[in-house]
């Protein structure tokens, strides 16, 4: 059966730093670093993703067509999190002041880049076309709204939204419950 998911044999040839059980990564995904990459279990990765540098990725996790993990100062997705098409995730920035130049091509000693780790806590989502950018944590429970431009850390259990983004209201917790009812399930198999 042909599928457009990349094999256990193909995935060990991406030369990921690890990776676990039941991970699926689409063949359209372009990978750069492979070796700073780390996949927990049941992962999924959609069509025309782009995984760049220093990447955790816990389990659990869905991360939707088009996607874009820049992680230069490192991007860290935990257990139960997910992002929807279309989200662009910085961990770096260049300078745009004018005072130096931008852009991959140009030697560092003409440029400004700066950024730091973006973490996403247990149970964030992340709506369609949101951009994350570096230096940001989005705390457990955080839910962001499509198309949201995200340049705070975002508080627990909370729904948030807008260019720039804004608390709009709290958010259940109640995935709580489920993820220790999932986890007696899944002991008792």
């Amino acid at each position: 059966m042909k599928t457009s998911f990349y094999t256990d044999k193909e995935l060990k040839k991406l030369g990921l730093k690890s990776y676990g059980k039941n991970v699926l990564i689409s063949k359209k995904t372009s990978i750069y670093g492979a070796e700073n990459i780390v996949i927990g279990d049941n992962v999924r990765i959609d069509d025309f993703c782009i995984l760049s540098g220093n990447i955790k990725i816990g389990s659990n996790i869905h991360i939707a067509a088009y996607c874009a993990l820049y992680g230069k100062y490192i991007i860290i997705l935990r257990d139960y999190s997910g992002i929807s098409a279309r989200v662009i995730i910085y961990s770096a920035t260049d300078d745009f002041s004018g005072m130096l130049m931008a852009g991959p091509t140009i030697p560092s000693k003409f440029t400004n880049v700066t950024g730091g780790p973006v973490v996403l806590n247990k149970f964030v989502l992340v709506g369609a076309g949101s951009i994350i950018m570096p230096n940001i944590v989005l705390e457990e429970g955080v839910a962001v709204g499509a198309m949201s431009f995200v340049n705070k850390n975002l508080n627990a259990w909370s729904i948030n939204a807008g260019i720039p983004v804004r608390f709009i209201k709290k958010r259940n917790n109640n995935i709580l419950k489920l993820e220790q009812r999932l986890g007696k399930i899944n002991n008792e198999q």
